[in-house]
């Protein structure tokens, strides 16, 4: 584990005081709180444009930026005029085409295998190398990672471990260019990512209550979600 800094305030951003359109980090002579990690964080700063300068990593950011600007219409009539012309599905497939990438990395859920049956066909049709991962391969009982049976969500069988990581090392062993993640439960996501080796994005997330839609709760917490203001106990 990284050593945590004790002195130096924690930045603070989904709660900052200034609006929006006065923030530092939105225009030259913007405002900033005392703990502002634009005005604080200069070696982190000067830190993060160094990686910047590798050229691998400066093209994959200025393709993303431009990805980012093309997601958009209107652009011409103003930033209040902007409107949104394209589904994720699409910009992951044109920003791995402005990559040059050829060779991709679909790791699922197997409770979305419909769905990635469908991703995997889009990817292929677009003209990619299509990996692509169940997170129960390799067949590996959940009693080899200490759980018991009544843990299991059936108990009365034997019963697949999720395999984050023999995911990740099957799409660093077949030279994934770019890894998809679609719909890995909370903490085999976190694994995944710690041993992939290649760049990863997430084309969406598990939330089985809410259709993979986990903002649903965040849009009702003032109504169906409010419980969520208190701590939960398990």
């Amino acid at each position: 584990m990284p050593k945590i800094p004790t002195s130096v305030p924690l930045p603070t951003c989904a709660i900052c005081s200034v609006a929006v359109p006065d923030r530092f980090c939105r225009q030259v002579q913007g405002k900033a709180p005392g703990n502002c990690p634009s005005t604080r964080s200069l070696d982190i700063i000067k830190e993060a444009l160094e990686i910047l300068k590798n050229p691998t990593v400066m093209e994959f950011a200025r393709q993303a930026s431009i990805q980012e600007g093309e997601a958009y219409g209107e652009r011409d009539k103003g930033y209040a005029n902007l409107r949104p012309i394209k589904p994720r599905i699409q910009e992951t497939v044109e920003f791995a085409k402005k990559m040059k990438f050829q060779r991709i990395c679909l790791v699922f859920c197997v409770g979305m295998r419909k769905e990635a049956e469908v991703i995997h066909e889009i990817f292929t049709v677009n003209g990619f190398e299509t990996i692509s991962v169940m997170c129960k391969a390799g067949a590996i009982s959940k009693e080899e990672i200490g759980l018991l049976r009544e843990q299991q969500i059936d108990p009365t069988s034997f019963e697949a471990m999720c395999n984050p990581i023999l995911q990740a090392l099957t799409s660093n062993h077949h030279g994934s260019e770019l890894n998809v993640l679609f719909g890995l439960c909370v903490g085999h996501d976190a694994l995944f990512l710690k041993y992939a080796e290649a760049y990863s994005t997430v084309l969406a997330s598990k939330d089985r209550l809410l259709a993979h839609n986990p903002l649903a709760a965040i849009y009702q917490y003032e109504s169906y979600y409010r419980y969520l203001k208190s701590p939960l106990v398990e």
